[in-house]
């Protein structure tokens, strides 16, 4: 099958023998979109982008990772504006409140009667994020792709049968993405391969995880550490995506 652009990560992601996949597919477009937002070339000065990033603003996990990404100026640039949004959002969401009235039940329940329009309004803020917003979009294509190559590409097919599986958190959205993408004799055929997969894989990190274990037992101090050295950060990553043991992602230029 001729390579596209989305077909390319999925490849190098199956080829890198990771975890997950998606999880390496993740961690490739947030440090692109890292770059993109604070990096060399500036996007933080284009006006378009800083409309974007104002209206979106970042989640607290990518507040942080910009932080540790190193561009003070880009990062004061960008605090600048979006600043100035929220403050103009904060003003018209205060000068327009008006508190509900509250009821014994309300009190006894430990809620509002119809709800309150400022805590609505950050709890809105607090789920906008331009990078999270960003990779939701390309994340949706990557899951298109898999499925159309896994009809259509018999050595991509083969390399998701001879995987480690996926993290539960992108093995639940493989789940969503193949009921609504697979026909029912599709289905018939990849569900079986992807849990047997999961279940698979599982039992060879439990086997990895108890070793360790085992390998602080001076009985095996000098018995081989097998695959089980960084069965704690593999581990995780199985359960809930990521990589708890990468280093910082800063700007490298």
């Amino acid at each position: 099958m001729k390579e596209q652009l989305y077909t390319i990560p999925l490849n190098d992601a199956f080829h890198a023998n990771d975890e997950c996949p998606f999880c390496f597919i993740e961690r490739n477009v947030e440090q692109d979109l890292l770059d993109f937002v604070l990096g060399s070339g500036a996007s933080y000065m284009e006006s378009d982008v800083r409309a974007d990033t104002d209206r979106a603003g970042f989640c607290r996990t990518h507040f942080k990772k910009m932080f540790d990404y190193g561009n003070t100026l880009g990062n004061g640039w960008i605090l600048k504006t979006h600043y100035m949004q929220m403050r103009k959002e904060l003003a018209q969401q205060t000068k327009s409140f008006t508190p509900g009235k509250t009821s014994l039940m309300n009190k006894i329940k430990k809620s509002s009667a119809a709800g309150n329009s400022v805590s609505e309004w950050v709890k809105k803020r607090e789920n906008s994020c331009y990078i999270c917003n960003r990779f939701a979009e390309m994340y949706e294509r990557y899951l298109d792709t898999f499925f159309h190559m896994y009809r259509h590409d018999a050595d991509f097919k083969a390399m998701f049968e001879k995987s480690k599986g996926f993290c539960l958190t992108h093995f639940g959205d493989l789940c969503d993405a193949a009921d609504r993408t697979l026909s029912d004799k599709e289905k018939s055929e990849f569900y079986p391969t992807l849990f047997s997969l999961m279940n698979k894989n599982m039992e060879r990190l439990q086997e990895d995880v108890n070793w360790l274990i085992e390998k602080f037992d001076y009985l095996h101090k000098d018995d081989d550490w097998k695959d089980s050295k960084d069965a704690v950060q593999r581990c995780m990553q199985k359960l809930k995506g990521g990589y708890p043991a990468d280093a910082v992602y800063r700007q490298s230029k």
